[in-house]
């Protein structure tokens, strides 16, 4: 036969002054509730905190969209202003050539010219 060991519970009679053994079924049953309880509630916080990771999963995604999106779009905005510099320059430049064609026409000092020149070389 396996050995066994019992296990006693005792609480105070107020009236008696004395210590009564309790029911070990009973002290197991209310252990058992109590556990189930704090099972139950863990059980409903670990639901509670997949759902709010499913949130914020579902929002990074959407967070990690959008900036791909920004990304794409602020590239082809520097492609665009790269272009649009290019063109500007190409414009100042014929309209700096023009003004030095006027004032060779017009007879202008060449120093004039010279700095107009110089800016556009820059």
């Amino acid at each position: 036969m396996a050995p066994s060991m019992s296990i006693a519970f005792f609480s105070a009679d107020p009236v008696a002054g004395k210590r009564r053994p309790l029911a070990a079924a009973e002290e197991l049953r209310r252990r058992n509730e109590e556990l189930e309880k704090e099972v139950m509630e863990a059980t409903a916080r670990e639901e509670a905190t997949r759902v709010e990771l499913e949130k914020t999963r579902e929002r990074l995604l959407a967070v990690e969209e959008a900036e791909e999106r920004l990304c794409a779009q602020l590239g082809d905005l520097e492609a665009e202003a790269v272009v649009q510099a290019r063109e500007y320059r190409i414009q100042v430049k014929a309209l700096v050539e023009e003004l030095a064609r006027a004032r060779r026409m017009l007879g202008c000092d060449a120093g004039e010219i010279s700095i107009g020149e110089e800016w556009i070389g820059r």
